[in-house]
């Protein structure tokens, strides 16, 4: 989607012409008349909800959330490093029509070369959806309802020939940045007692050996994936699984999307129960709709391997930060406690040591 050459770099740059004209393409002849920020925050990017009045509305809702790059000048020109906000409106302007899951209501999607970049989507608190606070799990029912909607993803950019036609900007992605191992030797100096054993295992394995686990991360078919389906990237619209967040999407085996969903979305008792039949109500999907056939005993260990990238995942959880707000503390204890669980439940390490030899 083109639009105006500079974007707003904060929610409070937002004004009533640059808002009209952003509009336009999908509300024609809309004229805000004015903007009111009601709410700011700092998580990864910078969020924002914006209540719009309007001269002529032309369709376009009165509220709406607004996503930037983060305001700290660090922080921010680390983000955009990353090309995430760039891949967000890349997925929402050429992926999101083609696929059937649910996704917020695409309002303006605008990116630039120097990384910049400004979503406004569908405000779901006022379309009556449900965002977890972090304790809050996908229900098993609904489970099954978004890893069809996965599958669905996954199978249609199998084939090399569709992800260039459709999705040539999406790439394989193997970290070798330092900052998760960073973070995770910071946890275990100074909060050794709030970890488990075995995730603090887990966690010297990821220090020590960053490269291998990201070859067992990576090992199986090839494919689109989500990249992050945590608890805190999802939404409950009635009895379905909405979907957010896609600046981490890349190319990866299936399983990476399978096993985070399954371990860090649904609640830790109700995975406890029911991962192996989701995970058989994948496969039938995924073995029914042509994807390069994963037997359950190799599916089964991959879970077991991907549970270990939950502790890598949760770098910025154990450095404990004291000036988080209570909600963060809320999400990241109960991110916390699905990522310890997993761990230990599904014997990350042991699958680990017995197919990767370290």
């Amino acid at each position: 989607m083109t639009g105006l050459p500079v974007l707003p770099s904060d929610a409070t740059e937002i004004h009533p012409e640059w808002l009209s004209q952003a509009l336009t393409a999908k509300f024609p002849g809309v004229a805000v008349s004015s903007i009111e920020v009601t709410q700011q925050r700092q998580v990864t990017n910078a969020h924002a909800q914006l209540r719009v009045s309007y001269d002529v509305s032309g369709g376009a809702p009165e509220t709406m959330f607004c996503k930037l790059p983060p305001s700290d000048p660090n922080r921010r020109e680390a983000i955009l490093r990353t090309g995430m906000g760039e891949r967000e409106v890349k997925f929402y302007e050429q992926l999101a029509p083609r696929l059937g899951m649910r996704f917020p209501e695409v309002l303006v999607a605008q990116e630039r070369s120097d990384g910049t970049f400004i979503l406004l989507l569908e405000d779901l608190n006022a379309s009556g959806c449900v965002i977890s606070d972090g304790r809050l799990g996908v229900t098993p029912d609904s489970a099954a309802g978004a890893l069809e909607d996965l599958a669905a993803l996954h199978l249609r950019y199998l084939s090399p020939k569709t992800r260039a036609s459709e999705a040539s900007w999406i790439l394989a992605t193997s970290s070798s940045s330092d900052y998760g191992s960073v973070m995770l030797r910071y946890g275990l100096e100074n909060y050794r007692d709030r970890l488990s054993d075995e995730f603090a295992e887990m966690a010297e394995l990821c220090i020590a050996h960053p490269a291998q686990l990201q070859e067992l991360w990576h090992r199986g078919p090839q494919t689109v994936i989500h990249g992050d389906p945590h608890i805190g990237n999802l939404f409950f619209d009635g009895g379905r699984t909405g979907f957010l967040d896609w600046g981490i999407i890349n190319i990866n085996t299936p399983m990476r999307d399978v096993s985070y969903f399954l371990t860090m979305a649904l609640s830790v008792e109700d995975r406890r129960i029911h991962d192996r039949d989701l995970l058989s109500h994948y496969l039938e999907i995924w073995n029914a709709g042509g994807g390069e056939p994963l037997s359950w005993d190799d599916a089964w260990l991959a879970h077991r391997i991907h549970a270990a990238y939950t502790v890598l995942a949760s770098c910025q959880v154990v450095t404990f930060p004291a000036d988080v707000t209570l909600q963060r503390q809320v999400f990241a204890a109960a991110f916390l406690d699905r990522a310890q669980a997993a761990v230990a439940d599904l014997e990350a390490r042991a699958a680990i040591r017995s197919f990767g030899g370290f």
